[in-house]
């Protein structure tokens, strides 16, 4: 049985997901694996445009939420971005980090944010 938390993460990963398609993108990849290295939430694109998506999701803002997605987390998001477009051989295409953020029901969309 998954726990509230997980419930949570998976909610919020579906929550973006349906945002993106609704902005016109096609998704490639939910919960994208490389090894042990870590995991991509989403993977979107429209045109040559390829959008690498941090979701976080929370019960509240109390403690930040973006600010969750530190410059660590942010170079790992970068690493498997790499293995992940040398994987999917996508072509010439623009690259773009956004962090989504979900609190309770409430979704808001920081594109382009590292």
């Amino acid at each position: 049985m998954a726990s509230a938390r997980q419930a949570r993460g998976a909610y919020g990963e579906r929550r973006a997901a349906e945002w993106y398609q609704h902005q016109g993108f096609e998704v490639l990849a939910r919960n994208w694996r490389a090894g042990r290295t870590g995991e991509l939430d989403l993977v979107v694109r429209r045109g040559d445009v390829v959008v690498f998506c941090e979701v976080k999701a929370r019960a509240s803002d109390a403690y930040g939420v973006a600010e969750a997605v530190t410059p660590v987390k942010q170079q790992r998001i970068r690493r498997l971005a790499a293995a992940y477009l040398a994987e999917a051989r996508l072509g010439r295409v623009t690259v773009r980090f956004d962090v989504v953020c979900v609190v309770g029901t409430r979704l808001e969309v920081f594109e382009t944010a590292f």
